[in-house]
């Protein structure tokens, strides 16, 4: 009786030294914290962490959604070993398992953005026994179409170079073709020097043959 009263506490002991052996540790979160997609398009919600636990089957991973403009938490999706998509709501059919836990990567796809999806959305991932830390948030911002000033700069970089290479080709042509034109009138007034030269010179030979012909 006494011996495994021994052995009991022999064991709690141990349990008690290993416990405090383990690493305090906490599950970290890593997105992109602020996010900007084009109205209608599909965007990849990006999310990895780091867990000092090995992944095993007890992972579990939780995105939910809060709209920009208020109102309850909506659920967006859940991974248990394998992914549960919404049911019904707002992002029914439009939400799909983009991640690989193996590699700590937890993301997710949202098909067919709409401007009431902007907001912020968060990513919760559990991985016994580390199960606490920061949830994950990323601000998204739907938008028309994308930032003003990437399109008109892009657009005036690809417009210049074009203006440039048009000109540059006119003023190669029209140069060539005034120096051609300048070369053909000169050899043109060459050709009539000569020939006026040849010209005076024949009646010359034959005034002078005349009147030696009259002497």
């Amino acid at each position: 009786m006494y011996g495994k009263k021994l052995i009991r506490a022999v064991l709690l002991l141990l349990g008690l030294q290993l416990t405090a052996l383990w690493p305090i540790a906490a599950v970290e979160i890593y997105t992109s914290r602020v996010l900007e997609a084009v109205n209608g398009t599909d965007v990849r919600l990006k999310c990895t962490f780091s867990s000092f636990a090995p992944v095993g089957g007890a992972l579990t991973v939780t995105w939910n959604f809060r709209p920009r403009d208020g109102g309850p938490e909506q659920f967006v999706f859940y991974y248990h070993e394998e992914p549960f998509m919404p049911k019904s709501g707002r992002f029914k059919d439009r939400v799909v398992w983009d991640g690989n836990p193996e590699r700590y990567d937890v993301s997710i796809i949202l098909w067919k953005l709409q401007f009431d999806d902007n907001g912020t959305y968060t990513c919760h991932v559990k991985n016994p026994p580390d199960v606490d830390g920061i949830i994950g948030e990323i601000r998204l911002s739907v938008v028309q179409t994308v930032h003003f000033s990437e399109i008109y700069f892009l657009t005036l970089a690809i417009g210049s170079a074009c203006a440039l290479m048009v000109i540059i080709v006119i003023v190669v042509v029209l140069f060539q073709h005034f120096r051609k034109k300048r070369w053909a009138d000169r050899a043109h007034k060459v050709v009539e020097i000569k020939l006026k030269e040849d010209e005076k010179l024949n009646q010359e030979k034959k005034v002078s043959v005349y009147f030696e012909e009259t002497d």
